[in-house]
């Protein structure tokens, strides 16, 4: 496999969610199992009963958002990590910066697919406004690359 990473740029994961169903709310875990080519297990996305399941490519394992970002929301447009939708909170490492490369989190060996962009469906589940306040800055998508057991507090490490 190619060089994963470089202790340079390293964050943390803050924040763990998951939710069996579509459109249900998340909940916060203190650890997932990261299985390769799936998702975490227990979550939606694993099962193929999320939002957009059906929907192909790659990049539909897990999500992860900036701690930092949520952090600069207006008022208005104030969400948490669970009310992101996305998997997985970080601090401390730039997530735009991961698409095309490898990163790991703990055990688990990811790969950055694409911006992970905020859709109206956040706007429904949230409040108006959250999904312009998040274009640019959403998040990540990735896939699988080596699963294992991901923990809140585990390094971030990109290149």
């Amino acid at each position: 496999m190619s060089e994963v990473l470089s202790v340079a740029n390293e964050g943390r994961v803050e924040g763990l969610f998951i939710t069996a169903n579509a459109r249900e709310a998340l909940v916060s875990m203190a650890e997932v199992a990261a299985v390769a080519g799936r998702g975490l297990k227990g979550d939606r996305y694993f099962y193929r009963r999320g939002s957009y399941s059906h929907w192909p490519g790659r990049g539909r394992d897990v999500t992860l958002i900036e701690a930092e970002v949520l952090a600069t929301l207006p008022a208005n447009c104030a969400i948490n990590g669970a009310q992101a939708r996305r998997n997985i909170v970080t601090r401390g490492l730039d997530l735009n910066a991961l698409v095309g490369q490898f990163f790991q989190l703990g055990e688990v060996v990811l790969y950055g697919v694409r911006l992970c962009e905020p859709c109206h469906h956040l706007d429904t589940l949230t409040h108006p406004g959250v999904m312009a306040a998040l274009v640019g800055r959403g998040g990540l998508r990735a896939d699988i690359i080596e699963g294992g057991l991901i923990r809140v507090g585990d390094a971030l490490l990109g290149v």
